[in-house]
Order: C-alpha cells, then sequence, then structure tokens
C-alpha cells in the first residue's frame, strides 16, 4: 500500500489539509517582507555634500549656495559625491561656466545633507553609505542571503533528521530573536552580523513551508497547494510596500515586518509534522495518530476500522512500507549527486534555481530604474505576480512542469533585455515592460517551488530543497553586488541579469517532467 493510496482514504484534500495551509500560509506572507527589505530599509535619498559654514551666505537661497558650492554632473543635476573646495561665486553671474580650477573639486570632507522627504532615516543616512562606501550599503543584501544561502544547506539537512514541524519552530524563534536584535543595532558592523543571522533562520521558513504543506496533500492538489502558497508571498511583497509607506524609521520597519513572525509561533502548535516524513523514519505511532485525525476532520470515521487500515496499524506492516524502495537508511547531500538520474537533476536543477533567483532579485531591487515611485513599484509588482500565479496554475497542468520552468525563464530574460534598448526617456513603455518581466520571472519562481519538490524522493526532498535554495540563495547574494557593475558599464548589470535568465531558462529543458507522476519516495522511484 502506498502512501498516496492511503492518503486518499483518509481524504487527500479536505479541513485538516485546508487548515494546515491556511497556518503554513502566515510565515509565507512575511518571508519577502525580510526578503525584499532592502529596497526600503538601505533605501539612498538624493544627497549632496554638506557645505560649511553656510551660515556666511544668509543672502543666497539655498539653490544659488548649492550653485557655488557643489559641481554640478553632464546631466544638469548636482553631484552627490564631490564639492568645491571654495565658493565658485561667479557662477551665480553665469551658471552654464566652468570652475576656474579643475583642482578645485573634491571629494565631500563634511559629511553629506540628505532629502528626508520620502526616508526619515535608512541605514545609508545613518551611517552615510554613500559615493565610496556604496558597496557596504549593496552588501547589505548580501550578507543576508548570504545568511539564507548557509541557513539552506543547515535546514535542509536538519529538517530530513529531526523533522519538519521541529525545525520550522526553531526557524520562526530565531528570527524574532535575530530580527528584533537587527532593530536595535547600533553600528554597520551589527547590522551586518545580525541580518546574517536572520537569513539563516528565515531560510527554514523558506525551506520547510511549502513541502510541509505539499506532504499531506494527494497528487491532484499538489499544483493547487504550490501556487497557493506562492500568492502569500505575494501577498507579503504589497503588505511590505504598505508597512514601508506607513514607517519611514528603519528601525521601526523592522520591527514591523518582523513582529509577524510571533503570530506563526503560536499558529503552528495546531500544525502535524508530516506523516511521510514519520513513516520514512519509523516512527509508525506518531504517523498513524496524526493520520487518524486527519481521517476524522475529514469525516472519513471509517477508516479507523477497515480491514486494510487495521493492518496498516501494525508496526510491522509501517516499518515494511517506510524501508519499501530504499526508504530506510542515512541520507546526505552527497546522495544527491551518487546515482545518475539523481545527479542530472541535481545540478540541472541547481543552475534553474541560480538563475531564478538572480534575475528575480535583480529586477525586485531595481525599484528606481523604471520611472515609478518606489512604493507604488513595490505594490505593483506584488500585484503583478498574482495573475501571473493564475495562469501557472494553468499552464503547468496543460503544457507541463519543465516547458513552464524553462520559458518562463526565458522570457524573463528577454524582458530584461528589452528594457536596455528601450530610451529612458520612454519611462511608460520601460515601466510595461519591466512589469511584464517581473510576472515571469514570479511565475519562474512559483514553477520552480512546485517542480522540485516533486523531483526529488521523500527520503531526500528536503535535502534536495536545501541544495536547490543553496543555490538560489547564492543567486539572490550576488544580484545586488551586479548593479555595483554600472561603473564599468552603464547596461552591464541588465546585460548579466539577461544572459543568465535564458541560459538557465534552457537547462530547465534538460529536467524530467513531473505532470501527474507520483511523488517519488525513494532512490529507486526516481532512477
Amino acid at each position: 500500500m502506498k502512501f498516496e493510496d492511503l492518503l486518499l482514504e483518509i481524504g487527500g484534500f479536505g479541513r485538516f489539509q485546508i487548515l494546515i495551509l491556511a497556518i503554513l500560509c502566515l510565515p509565507r506572507i512575511n518571508l519577502p517582507m525580510h526578503f525584499l527589505l532592502h529596497n526600503f530599509l538601505a533605501a539612498t535619498p538624493s544627497h549632496h555634500c554638506a557645505i560649511p559654514h553656510q551660515e556666511a551666505f544668509v543672502n543666497l537661497t539655498t539653490e544659488e549656495v548649492l550653485l557655488i558650492s557643489i559641481p554640478r554632473k553632464p546631466d544638469g543635476t548636482f553631484s552627490s559625491c564631490e564639492m568645491f573646495s571654495q565658493p565658485q561665486f561667479h557662477l551665480l553671474l553665469n551658471s552654464s561656466l566652468q570652475p576656474e580650477n579643475k583642482s578645485s573639486i573634491q571629494h565631500c570632507q563634511h559629511g553629506w545633507v540628505y532629502d528626508h522627504s520620502q526616508f526619515t532615516s535608512t541605514i545609508s543616512t545613518q551611517w552615510d553609505l554613500v559615493c565610496e562606501q556604496r558597496g557596504l550599503n549593496q552588501a547589505t543584501a548580501t550578507f543576508f542571503f548570504i545568511g539564507v544561502t548557509i541557513g539552506a544547506m543547515v535546514f535542509g539537512y536538519l529538517s530530513d533528521r529531526f523533522g519538519r514541524k521541529t525545525m520550522l519552530q526553531l526557524s520562526l524563534v530565531c528570527s524574532v530573536a535575530f530580527g528584533m536584535l537587527s532593530a536595535a543595532s547600533v553600528s554597520y558592523t551589527m547590522l551586518a552580523i545580525t541580518r546574517t543571522l536572520t537569513g539563516v533562520a528565515l531560510s527554514g521558513l523558506s525551506l520547510i513551508v511549502l513541502p510541509l504543506g505539499m506532504e499531506w496533500v494527494d497528487v491532484q492538489h499538489r499544483t493547487f497547494t504550490g501556487i497557493l502558497s506562492s500568492i502569500f508571498w505575494s501577498v507579503g511583497n504589497m503588505l511590505l510596500a504598505l508597512a514601508a509607506y506607513l514607517v519611514r524609521e528603519w528601525h521601526w520597519l523592522l520591527v514591523a515586518v518582523t513582529g509577524p513572525c510571533l503570530l506563526s509561533i503560536v499558529c503552528l502548535w495546531w500544525v502535524p509534522e508530516s506523516a511521510r516524513w514519520l513513516i520514512a523514519k519509523g516512527k509508525v505511532k506518531q504517523a498513524h495518530r496524526h493520520l487518524l485525525r486527519c481521517a476524522r476532520m475529514n469525516g472519513r470515521k471509517d477508516f479507523a476500522v477497515s480491514p486494510e487500515v487495521r493492518n496498516w496499524r501494525s508496526r510491522h506492516a509501517l516499518t515494511k512500507m517506510a524501508t519499501d524502495k530504499n526508504m530506510g537508511g542515512s541520507y546526505s547531500y552527497i546522495s544527491l549527486f551518487r546515482t545518475p538520474v539523481l545527479r542530472k537533476i541535481s545540478l540541472c536543477s541547481g543552475v534553474v534555481w541560480f538563475g531564478v533567483a538572480f534575475s528575480y532579485y535583480g529586477m525586485s531591487m531595481n525599484l528606481t530604474g523604471f520611472g515609478l515611485n518606489i512604493y507604488l513599484s513595490q505594490f505593483v509588482f506584488g500585484v503583478i505576480e498574482i495573475p501571473a500565479k493564475m495562469v501557472m496554475y494553468v499552464l503547468v497542468n496543460r503544457v507541463g512542469r519543465r516547458q513552464s520552468q524553462a520559458w518562463t525563464l526565458i522570457l524573463t530574460g528577454l524582458c530584461i533585455g528589452t528594457n536596455i534598448v528601450i530610451p529612458k526617456p520612454f519611462s511608460s513603455v520601460r515601466s510595461v515592460v519591466a512589469v511584464l518581466g517581473k510576472g515571469f520571472s514570479e511565475a519562474a519562481f512559483t514553477t520552480v517551488f512546485l517542480y522540485t519538490s516533486e523531483l526529488y524522493p521523500t527520503i531526500l526532498r528536503q535535502n534536495g530543497m536545501g541544495y536547490t535554495s543553496f543555490m538560489a540563495r547564492l543567486g539572490g547574494a550576488l544580484a545586488p553586488l551586479v548593479f555595483l557593475l554600472d561603473e564599468v558599464w552603464r547596461s552591464l548589470p541588465e546585460v548579466t541579469y539577461c544572459g543568465v535568465a535564458v541560459c538557465s531558462g534552457a537547462v530547465a529543458f534538460l529536467l524530467p517532467e513531473t505532470l501527474n507522476v507520483r511523488l517519488p519516495e525513494g532512490i529507486e522511484d526516481v532512477e
């Protein structure tokens, strides 16, 4: 008797599964509020060098003081990182004149003055992470994703070893602790360390929530479960825009996006451990207790008295099922590469995950590049994800997982590439193309979570998700640093995002199709 057959007897998608999914959607909402927080936490408002002895220019307007103190860039705007060593009073007569001496231009000597009309404070304004320190500002996101990368490996292994629910609880508690410590940071070093540790903790949420939900539903509802979970990511995206709009001070914004984890900790007590995992580990009594609870809640009261289940209740029968098809034994990340088919799946899915995350975060962290207000961009990028997911719900069941995964990635790359050639003045066209690209990017992310959880067998599923999540977070960690390449060539970041997305989409064609295929339990099922 297969576990899928057992699920059909106790109800593969009833009130029990709906309750689990509803509770697991809470931490799902919270994830993007941290993963995309860098857009607001480290936002850099317009700024210029602080002008010393400004009180000496009481007879001049603010514009005139800037004119004699700050050089202009070729586009006519005032420089953010340079100032005149001496006031250039002759520019008051004719602002188009050049400074009398080029050597009079120097880097900011007395700090910076920031425009606080949009942000009360960010880490950029708090610690002057601009100009020569701009790299440290972008590195904040990289530190966070390095933490997520480490956490993917740690929680992937631990959740296969000690259980999905236990590690999810640990992840939530640590997320609250490190999130609050981040909000209390008194130096950039403290913030970098605590944000890295927050990334480690949140990685458990990202890694465990979807597989835990999917391991309780039948084959027919796996796609729906994956899409539903992904929709709540988009809800979190939109709520982040609202939270950032209402809370303009970075310390309190961190508190606002961390607080909801407390509700998830409380609600998680009603979520059972994965019965699949319990069976795979030979924990028969616990598995049977959860299955009976599922049957009762789903109205399958005859489950406990059916002859087949009476036999199933014996520890010997359950253990036989658990050890069938290589279900027993100890497995690690090395097991993902020992057999030919699993090796191919692991290599290809790693490339796909890297490409999905690299292009997704490349677009998500460039909110100011399309001519829209930063809060509106965040909200619109969240809204467009929902219809993208709805379309994917149909596509993955019609054309299959593999085709959907490949083409959404390729189209994401093409949209990014298209915006390279569209002139900056056409901001409306650029915005439309960017929103389309964001939709394709989110569709690729939605598909890859569902697709990967179906590719790996139960005994290696969390190891597989841990490895692929590691590759994704590696992409996420590198994505913000690529923006620094604009100093080499203005369009180089976009060219990089485009190329990676298209190439990883092509690799997706090498993966096997999983549409309407039962979840594999052991390695032999895959091979």
